[in-house]
């Protein structure tokens, strides 16, 4: 069901809503993933050689890092964001990062932007994946929440909701601890257009 929830709003057929285990909603920001967001800009900037969008949901990043010539990778659990992808010009490919990726050990640049570092529930773990996927002088590109913590997260249209899932949220307060815990180092912060960025290396 979360797919489906997820994929119609992609698709413009219902408007989900995230809804917090506490009773809180808020909208699913599939405006902000399609068109693009402040700050988006000084994230590319960063990124170097081949690069791998990890949750790249529509393809935004992919696309625009395709379209300033670097060699790009989306990849994402959800097949109608993969066809979005595709049907805008980027390379996608239908994978979860827990599985195996094309290029692992080899990739320059690791994208987890739009809040992805909470893929899983469990930021240690994603970023160990990372870490294996990165070439020896590579980064991984994070962009952090304002606090951490992790929750249980659905799905909701009207009467329609998804299976909880675990997400995670990664602040400042805790990213250098993360990094070191997947043997990885923060190498520089950053804040644009109120998002605030860290690049990790080896």
């Amino acid at each position: 069901m979360m797919g489906g929830l997820y994929e119609g709003s992609l698709a413009g057929r219902c408007q989900a809503e995230i809804e917090h285990a506490d009773g809180r909603t808020e909208r699913l920001p599939v405006d902000d993933w399609c068109a693009g967001r402040p700050g988006d800009d000084a994230l590319l900037d960063r990124c170097a050689g081949p690069t791998l969008d990890i949750g790249s949901g529509p393809g935004r990043l992919t696309v625009a890092l395709a379209e300033r010539g670097l060699p790009a990778l989306g990849i994402d659990v959800t097949p109608y964001a993969v066809e979005m992808t595709r049907a805008a010009g980027g390379l996608a490919l239908l994978r979860d990062v827990f599985d195996r990726v094309p290029g692992a050990g080899r990739w320059q640049t690791a994208l987890l932007a739009d809040g992805n570092i909470g893929i899983g529930g469990d930021p240690k773990a994603l970023l160990t994946r990372v870490a294996t996927l990165l070439d020896v002088d590579g980064r991984a590109i994070v962009e952090l929440g304002d606090s951490t913590h992790t929750e249980l997260l659905r799905l909701r249209d009207g009467g329609r909701v998804s299976e909880w899932f675990r997400w995670s949220y990664v602040g400042l307060d805790a990213i250098d601890a993360y990094a070191r815990a997947a043997e990885l180092r923060v190498r520089e912060i950053w804040t644009d257009a109120s998002r605030t960025f860290a690049e990790l290396t080896r």
